[in-house]
């Protein structure tokens, strides 16, 4: 990440991605639903954040929601709430039964068409590992586990910027020694590296990897997913985050938002309820005090509420979550 650029009127700040030079907002809207809801309240949830001034979204083929957020961009267009796509910055994700080197190309196919779009913003590999081909299910079946051809699907991925299909190109839920891997062969460098990320889950080993290799992290969870099959209550209930907002007037959330952004992180809220997200873009006009960050957040004890567990298999390339995250745990 390069630099902080400020609007003067109320807009999300922005970062400038250091691989392709492109603008990224900082506070991005995730469309994840776990357990799933329809098309219809995703679209227009995502209609109320445009309306709110989110412009950063983010979807994956996974999420099955592709095909909502292309329709909430057409309408918001269509309402005179943006002019053209082109002010909003748009990520999707490949899926692991895509993560092929002749796959990936096609499955960015499907993902412009599904969203009704020229060009992504970011493309990310969602997890770094493969699948049997053709199977979109998840859980992943144990014996459909492949290893991944860091090699080919990098470079494939490096061939849909070439073409002007994304914008940047990235990854998700890589460990050092995994960035590590594709900085080795990359032409084009990871823009982006979207993980589990929160007062609670710091990774502090890999910010600093990530900043000396110019490549933005994204946190998601960013409040612990509670509320999600896989998420957890333990962020909002942190003793010590509760204490620092009630001393300071806010929502335990805008403490963890404020603190992942005062950290140079991009972060990913998900929230469909209006009043959320409205309280969620209250994080730009004020600040954490550095003994509040030093003595207190820094020091809280770490654990992760993402495990992997679902990509760990005994026929896969993880058979541990020691092996999927390369002993950041």
């Amino acid at each position: 990440m390069d630099s902080i650029l400020e609007a003067t009127s109320f807009s999300i700040p922005e970062c400038i991605l250091a691989s392709s030079g492109h603008r990224m907002p900082l506070l991005g809207f995730g469309t994840a639903a776990s357990p799933p809801v329809g098309p219809e309240v995703t679209e227009t949830a995502i209609l109320q954040a445009i309306e709110l001034g989110y412009r950063h979204f983010d979807t994956a083929t996974l999420y099955r929601t592709e095909q909502p957020l292309g329709e909430a961009i057409i309408e918001a267009i269509s309402l005179g709430l943006i002019k053209s796509r082109d002010e909003l910055f748009i990520t999707s994700k490949l899926w692991c039964s895509d993560a092929h080197g002749e796959l990936v190309l096609p499955a960015l196919h499907r993902s412009l068409q599904n969203l009704r779009l020229e060009y992504l913003d970011p493309y990310l590999i969602h997890w770094p590992v493969s699948s049997k081909p053709g199977i979109y299910e998840f859980p992943i079946k144990q014996e459909d586990f492949l290893p991944m051809d860091f090699n080919a699907v990098w470079k494939a991925m490096e061939h849909c910027q070439r073409l002007g299909l994304t914008k940047s190109i990235g990854v998700s839920n890589f460990s050092c020694k995994k960035l590590a891997d594709i900085l080795a062969i990359a032409k084009i460098p990871p823009a982006v590296n979207q993980v589990e990320l929160n007062p609670l889950w710091q990774q502090k080993k890999l910010r600093e990897f990530c900043k000396a290799n110019g490549i933005l992290l994204t946190a998601y969870a960013p409040l612990g997913a509670q509320g999600t099959i896989w998420g957890s209550n333990r962020v909002l209930e942190c003793e010590l985050l509760n204490e620092i907002a009630k001393e300071k007037g806010m929502a335990v959330a805008q403490i963890c938002l404020r603190w992942a952004y005062e950290q140079g992180i991009s972060v990913l809220v998900k929230s469909f309820n209006e009043d959320r997200m409205k309280s969620n873009l209250e994080i730009f006009n004020w600040s954490l005090r550095q003994d509040e960050v030093k003595k207190k957040i820094n020091e809280i004890p770490q654990s992760r509420i993402c495990s992997g567990e679902d990509y760990i298999s005994k026929y896969g390339p993880f058979k541990t979550t020691e092996d999927l995250w390369n002993g950041e745990i």
